[in-house]
């Protein structure tokens, strides 16, 4: 029984503590027979066990690189901006010069191989994330389109961005800094969207009940999160089960993968650019998979979903933290 590593089907609700947030979701959702592309996560223990068993020189003497971290974060000025900043690269630094344990790097590999895929994304997925007192969301960095060459390096700087300038603030601004916040790192096989996007099963703006909103664009759909591109949005009535509005948007450039790894914005073929990117069809059965997701967290749901040759994949699904 691997000590650092959990496959999705090991995962549930319950997990947020060794798999944070988009494990235990994934693994949630790997349990109801959702289609997730399967995945496997690094859990927490393997940072901990990385940050307390890998020493520094630090003046004349070897410190803990735990240690040095909290030292670091001790003299941060919240007040100050270049003073937040000087701390992240400190240590950012500190973890980047670090090598990952080899029991741990093991590990990866070995669940890596089980795998069959040669590309992965790898995010990070902070223990905080998405519970009562915070949503992580967007805080910590995410990866495309990785291989097993770059795989544990990747992780690493996963690792790295629980001490990004953003993330360290926010830690402040919500008054976590008492709180042991981790992270752990989802290994998920890559699928490579043709279409893809997010929805909400409730509508974030009107807060009503009973309608659903699809975003959905070309490529893959950081370009949505990040806001790069304006998505075409469509509201469904989730009990009529009926198309409501559909709102067509033109979409000139997608984020698709790069020759050996990671992605690029492309543009999009001319004669693509003004088309609806879901049919009628699609879109209804999208709201079947996002109406499932709801009925079963009994809460209003923020999902990631793509589509690969017909077939509907969901990437992640969180609560609606705004409603």
């Amino acid at each position: 029984m691997s000590k650092y590593i959990l496959p999705f089907s090991k995962l549930d609700n319950k997990s947020v503590k060794v798999a944070g947030g988009k494990g235990a979701s994934l693994g949630e959702m790997t349990q109801i027979k959702l289609p997730v592309p399967p995945g496997f996560v690094v859990l927490a223990s393997a940072f901990e066990h990385f940050i307390k068993n890998t020493k520094h020189l630090h003046g004349k003497t070897q410190a803990d690189l735990n240690v040095m971290i909290a030292a670091a974060l001790d003299k941060v000025n919240y007040k100050d901006v270049n003073s937040i900043d000087r701390t992240s690269n400190v240590i950012r630094d500190l973890i980047n010069r670090s090598k990952v344990l080899p029991e741990i790097k093991k590990e990866i590999i070995q669940e890596f191989k089980k795998f069959k895929a040669k590309w992965v994304a790898v995010r990070s997925s902070a223990t905080a994330e998405d519970s009562k007192i915070a949503s992580w969301a967007g805080e910590l960095d995410t990866f495309l389109y990785v291989d097993e060459k770059k795989l544990v390096e990747t992780v690493k700087k996963c690792w790295s961005s629980l001490f990004t300038p953003r993330a360290i603030f926010y830690r402040f601004e919500k008054k976590l800094l008492k709180v042991p916040v981790s992270v752990a790192v989802v290994i998920q096989q890559m699928v490579k969207s043709e279409i893809s996007g997010v929805a909400f099963s409730v509508h974030p703006v009107s807060k009503d009940k009973n309608h659903l909103i699809i975003e959905a664009g070309y490529g893959l759909g950081e370009a949505i999160v990040s806001g790069t591109i304006t998505p075409d949005t469509y509201v469904v009535q989730k009990k009529e089960n009926t198309i409501l509005d559909v709102n067509i948007s033109t979409q000139q450039k997608q984020i698709v993968m790069k020759t050996g790894g990671g992605s690029i914005l492309k543009p999009v073929a001319k004669s693509m650019q003004s088309k609806q990117k879901l049919t009628g069809k699609e879109i209804i059965e999208l709201a079947q998979i996002i109406k499932k997701i709801e009925k079963h967290y009994k809460s209003p749901q923020d999902i990631e979903w793509a589509l690969v040759k017909g077939k509907f994949y969901v990437l992640q699904s969180r609560p609606i933290t705004t409603l």
